[in-house]
Order: C-alpha cells, then structure tokens, then sequence
C-alpha cells in the first residue's frame, strides 16, 4: 500500500517512525458527465474570472476570501512558518478507555506501518503496551494543511490511526428528537426485545454492496450490446397504522427468512401475547428476579384459572341479584295494584251510599 504521509509517533521521550497508509477504499462506482448527443466527455477547465483565460496547475495558488471579497493570497511559505507541532509528529497526549470515544466523532482510518527496521522495537512496544491496557491512544497530527485530532487503536498485529472530529465539530442533537409525548408500553417493548431475539446477530464479513453489484451487471450487459436484467418487483406492503400489527408482522417474517415456522397462537391470549410467548425469555428489567420460564407458564395458568373463576362468580352472582331486583319489582307492583283496588272498591261504596240517601 502507498504511504500518503510520513513522520514519527512521540510516544513521551520515544520517537517512532513511521508511514500513514489508507486502511479503507472506495469501491462505489462512479460515472463521467457526457453530452448525450454523441457521448463526448464533458470536462471542466480552470479559468481565471479577470483574464478569462484558462490556467495550468502551476499556475493555481491559495487564497483566503474575505467578509467583504476580498482575496488575501496566502503561500506555501506562510504556512510553513505556522508554530504547528504536530507537522510531522503524530503527538499522542493521552490513553482513554475505548468506550470514551463518541462514535460520531469518528472519522477517515489509517494504518500506521514502521518506517525500517529502527522502528520495529519501539513500534512493538506501544502495540503491546495499548493491547495490555485495553485503552486507546488520544493523539494530535497535522495531515493536509490543518492540524486534526487521531484515536491510536491495536487492529491484529497493526496500529491503527482513526481521525476524529473535534469535540466543537459535533453537533448537539437538538430538536431531533420527536417534540411529542409518546408512551410505549410493556406489551410493544416485549414485540420489539421478541424481534431483536429473531433477528439475532450477523457476521459482518457476510454482508456486500447488492446496489453496486446490480449495477456492474447493468453496465457489463451494456457494455456486450445485451439489454440489462430486469430488476425484481419489490413485495407490495400496504402501510401499517397499527405499531403492534406492524412489530407482529416483522417476526413473523424475520422467523420466516430464517426458515423457522411460526408457532400457533394461543387461543386464549391475544395475537401479541401469543406471538411473544413462543419466542425466548429475556432477561430484563421488567421481569421479576429469579424467576424461570417454567414458574411464568405455571403462575400463567393459575392467573387464567383465577381470571375463569373470577369471571364465572361475577356472572353468578350478577344473575342472583337480576332475580332479586326482579322478585322485588314483581311484589311491590302487587302491592300497589291491591292498593289501588282497594281504594277503588272503598269509593264505589261510597258513592253508592250518598245516592241512597
């Protein structure tokens, strides 16, 4: 691999040289702009705005613009007189835990290879100290034309150098975040632990680029006169509203892609608490100490039991209290009908007596 930067590690009073190689390459495919009349390649040339000329490469200096537009040229010479330490030093200032590091900081990787034979002790020496510690080296560098910040990392027998972002480079999350209040229950966090277990864990050496594969395809069948393979349908999903059908429907079909048969609901329990009882127990937070599957199933089928119990004395005894509500009702109506009666039978009397007279 060709070195893109040479130097020397200071490690304290040690000084290790050494060569910046690249640890990462691009393999995305890239394409030329052309006129699309006849295929000429559309380039584009460097001209100077006040001559309206164009200009070679040797030509071409840098320039600092101003608020106002204004250029001030500033030369290679300028630079080189900057106080940077770190010109050709990779300056390590501290070790850290690995887990101190923000991965959003993380940027371009690098592995740094000894520069001869003289490096290959001191090079060995920091290599075994960082894997000993199981910490991470924090270093300055300089590496085209500004000063950046590096993590040193042991990767197999190799050192490996990861630019990071300056603290200040990373912005603060802000109004990223839903701005409405959202309350998920236990229910949709035990869908979504039972779709993490069915997904499991992959190896990453399996995953590849079926964008940039397809695409090769397309331009070799160009490239033979061939017409390009058809691309598949993609499935037709309709949009799920509902979170618990949607999380329901990915295990199913995480289950599904592993060649695994999904287990039959539970007749008496509802579609999302089937679909989590046939998957693994997590342990969590939520679930009580010390307490195994087989005690769960147990005390599950005593709460069912409790639950029918419960059910079937709450329906007996709301009968009972129908036919009391009922008995009661049937007697005061008789009651009131006697009464009525009477008092009729009284009035006629009455009357019958006062015509009488």
């Amino acid at each position: 691999m060709r070195s893109i930067w040479n130097g020397a590690i200071s490690f304290g009073l040690v000084s290790i040289p050494i060569k910046l190689v690249n640890a990462t390459q691009n393999r995305s495919i890239s394409f030329r702009q052309i006129h699309t009349e006849d295929g000429g390649r559309i380039r584009y040339r460097k001209v100077c705005e006040l001559e309206d000329r164009e200009v070679d490469q040797s030509e071409i200096g840098k320039g600092y613009e101003d608020a106002d537009g204004t250029i001030v040229p500033i030369t290679d010479e300028d630079l080189s007189h900057l106080p940077l330490p770190t010109a050709k030093t990779i300056e390590i200032v501290a070790f850290v835990p690995a887990e101190r590091i923000d991965p959003l900081q993380m940027d371009a990787a690098y592995y740094l290879a000894a520069g001869g034979a003289q490096a290959a002790k001191p090079y060995t020496l920091l290599r075994e100290a960082l894997k000993r510690s199981q910490k991470v080296a924090i270093a300055k560098y300089a590496l085209r034309g500004r000063e950046r910040l590096g993590m040193l990392r042991v990767v197999d027998d190799a050192i490996a150098m990861h630019g990071l972002l300056w603290p200040d480079e990373v912005r603060a999350p802000e109004g990223v975040a839903p701005d409405t209040h959202v309350t998920v229950n236990d229910k949709e966090l035990d869908l979504a632990d039972a779709l993490m277990d069915t997904l499991g864990e992959i190896e990453l050496d399996e995953l590849h680029d079926e964008y940039r594969e397809a695409l090769e395809e397309v331009v070799a069948a160009k490239a033979s006169g061939e017409a390009p393979p058809e691309s598949p349908e993609p499935a037709q999903s309709g949009k799920v509203l509902d979170l618990m059908a949607a999380l329901e429907k990915s295990v199913r079909a995480a289950k599904e892609s592993r060649g695994e048969e999904p287990a039959e609901p539970d007749e008496t329990a509802g579609p999302a608490e089937a679909e989590v009882r046939t998957l693994p127990q997590r342990k969590s937070a939520r679930a009580a100490p010390k307490q195994t599957a087989g005690r769960k199933s147990t005390s599950g089928g005593k709460t069912a039991a409790k639950k029918t119990a419960s059910s079937t004395k709450k329906s007996t005894s709301k009968s009972a209290q129908g036919a009391k509500k009922s008995a009661v009702k049937s007697t005061a109506k008789s009651s009131t009908s006697s009464k009525t009666t009477a008092k009729k039978t009284a009035a006629k009397k009455t009357a019958s007596r006062k015509r009488s007279a």
